[in-house]
């Protein structure tokens, strides 16, 4: 945490971090003598530079040329050109209006790619299929854009198919020397945000890596680039790459660079900005060893691969002991995910000799971090280290649509994984029930009528197991179905990580939740499941108890993440069709249109543009 904070105005970026006069009057405060604006916000706005050097104050970053050429996609589209760098087909000037959108979509060819000319980290940027599409996107980034970048502006350019993103980082000085310091794997995305990164790509040859930052070097050279950057291509199946676009700041995944160079990309920054040249040259820049950056964010991914989450954490541990193991986080226990920012809880950063031992540092950082409070994207993020597309290094920037094709439903359990958590929730249950039996002030001594057997059925996500659970000296033998499995009984209750072992094999998971009915949430392979655990005399009756018939929603549109309504586009008593768009909430910078699942006529609506809804809220109703 900063060892001093100063306040800047109200939550919304709008009334805070985007307002420079605030920031500027921040510096001159606390008697700043340089300024590293980090990932976003004013990072890349050249007025502000231009402000902190009419005050005397070092900015660490690029000079405001370069920013300008490069934050304007239109711009540094022409300059890469200039440069001999390969470009994406597409419209050299501003979009200015739908029909204009459309018509060029249209030109070009579907699908299209509609983005902001200001845009970066995913915001204002969406995919168009058809006509219908291309207008919605449009619409939706230009508002984007504006609320994110102050600056509505879009292009239009062709969506390469089967893409891959891979971004070349790039240091520059003040006397004219540039190098790359290698590639980024960035194609793991969700919404065109990035999830999983990893250095080198699995995907580039020497040829093509030398070639792509051959490409990158002269973009910098020919914008006189003095600072940390990243240049953005895109990759087909045939190693053809094409430019992107040039991010003038620190990217947000920097220190899987960093693991693979050895070189600390903020300290060359910042003295890059005091004039110093680069003591780097590029034969110096090698690559040691494979590191992926997990993007930990509060998001459900069980809806769309990650709607926000909000509320305050009331438990939060990252991974400790771990060899390999960098966590970049701004907050801890006790701090609240609001819904004004984006959801990133952790950039948890992970080192290996090679691409399998820094997967497997992952996996084990991934299922010792514990975060209590709000819905994270861990049990999506560990799935996938898993899945043998990705380890095989063959996915594209469609990977997370084309794996999970009817959405992220969490960890698909094999028999021996379901084996393996009855058996876990089984020992909690008679560590649970053994605790209860103990009266800590009791004085006197009383036979012991522990039973030397316990007869359970454990629930795991519908299906029924059976077992028997026998007490031995440091262990529990649990008999199932498939045998015995010995539970080493080296843990607690109270315990955050519960690390122990399966006849003799290791087994991480964490307890969430226990109540008196048997009721247990446990978190296996990144998923929270939940268990129910019976005596076997209470389950024989379950057959005759009465079953909760569920709420149909199917009539209702419900908010899927905390945020502001943006717009209401129907009224009382208009008749929607299925996939019409009847409203759009606004959660964390992101533009979320909400259509209709059936054909029919709105009877009522419960919020206006400028409310404030909570996830699962009901905005209107439909008969």
């Amino acid at each position: 945490m900063a060892d001093e904070a100063i306040n800047i105005g109200p939550a919304p970026a709008r009334e805070s971090y985007l307002v420079m006069e605030k920031i500027l009057a921040a510096v001159e405060q606390t008697g700043a003598d340089a300024v590293h604006p980090g990932y976003g916000f004013l990072s890349e706005n050249t007025v502000f530079v231009a402000e902190l050097e009419k005050a005397g104050v070092k900015f660490i970053g690029p000079h405001s040329k370069a920013i300008s050429e490069m934050g304007d996609k239109l711009a540094s589209k022409r300059l890469a050109t200039a440069a001999n760098v390969n470009g994406i087909p597409g419209y050299d000037g501003v979009i200015e209006d739908v029909d204009h959108c459309v018509h060029l979509s249209r030109e070009i060819g579907y699908p299209v790619m509609v983005k902001a000319s200001a845009g970066g980290g995913g915001k204002g940027m969406r995919i168009a299929w058809n006509d219908e599409e291309a207008a919605m996107a449009f619409r939706l980034c230009s508002e984007e854009a504006a609320s994110s970048f102050g600056d509505d502006r879009m292009l239009v350019e062709k969506f390469v198919d089967s893409p891959r993103h891979i971004e070349i980082q790039v240091l520059g000085d003040k006397h004219g020397n540039a190098i790359h310091l290698n590639e980024r794997e960035c194609s793991i995305q969700r919404r065109n945000q990035k999830v999983i990164e990893e250095a080198p790509s699995p995907f580039l040859d020497p040829a093509t890596r030398a070639a792509m930052g051959d490409q990158a070097v002269q973009l910098s050279k020919a914008i006189g680039y003095d600072s940390a950057g990243t240049v953005e291509f895109l990759c087909d199946s045939q190693k053809n790459f094409y430019f992107l676009e040039m991010n003038t700041r620190l990217q947000v995944e920097h220190p899987i660079t960093e693991c693979i160079t050895g070189v600390d990309l903020v300290h060359q920054m910042i003295r890059t900005a005091y004039g110093h040249p680069l003591q780097l040259k590029q034969e110096d820049v090698g690559i040691r060893g494979w590191a992926f950056e997990n993007r930990v964010y509060a998001e459900d991914p069980t809806k769309n691969f990650g709607m926000p989450s909000i509320g305050r954490l009331y438990k939060y541990e990252e991974p400790k002991s771990i060899s390999g193991v960098r966590c970049d986080s701004g907050i801890e226990e006790g701090s609240e995910i609001s819904m004004y920012y984006d959801p990133m809880i952790c950039k948890l950063t992970c080192y290996g000799g090679s691409r399998e031992e820094a997967i497997a540092t992952s996996i084990t950082a991934l299922d010792k971090y514990v975060i209590r409070g709000v819905t994270h994207n861990i049990p999506l993020l560990r799935d996938v280290l898993t899945e043998p597309t990705f380890n095989s290094g063959t996915f594209t920037t469609s990977y997370l649509q084309e794996t999970y094709p009817d959405g992220f439903q969490g960890v698909q359990l094999s028999q021996a994984d379901t084996l393996a958590i009855s058996s876990l929730a089984a020992v909690c249950h008679c560590k649970e029930a053994e605790r209860a039996r103990v009266r800590l002030n009791e004085k006197k001594l009383k036979a012991d009528r522990t039973p030397a057997a316990r007869k359970l059925v454990v629930d795991v996500k519908g299906e029924k197991v059976a077992v028997t659970v026998v007490k031995k000296a440091g262990s529990y033998t649990v008999t199932g179905p498939a045998g015995n499995v010995e539970v080493v009984d080296n843990f607690s209750l109270a315990d955050s990580v519960i690390d122990t072992q399966l006849n003799g094999e290791s087994l991480v998971a964490q307890l969430i939740k226990r109540d008196p009915s048997g009721q247990l949430r446990i978190r296996f392979k990144g998923t929270a499941l939940d268990c129910m655990v019976w005596p076997a005399e209470a389950a024989a009756l379950l057959d005759i108890m009465p079953v909760k018939v569920p709420v149909d929603t199917s009539r209702v549109i419900l908010s899927p993440m905390p945020g502001v309504v943006k717009m209401v586009s129907v009224s009382v008593g208009d008749t929607v069709g299925e996939g019409q768009e009847c409203a759009v909430v606004e959660a964390m910078k992101m533009q979320n249109s909400l259509a209709s699942g059936v054909t029919g006529v709105v009877k009522a609506i419960h919020v206006k543009q400028g409310d404030t809804v909570d996830e699962e809220q009901v905005l209107l109703e439909i008969e």
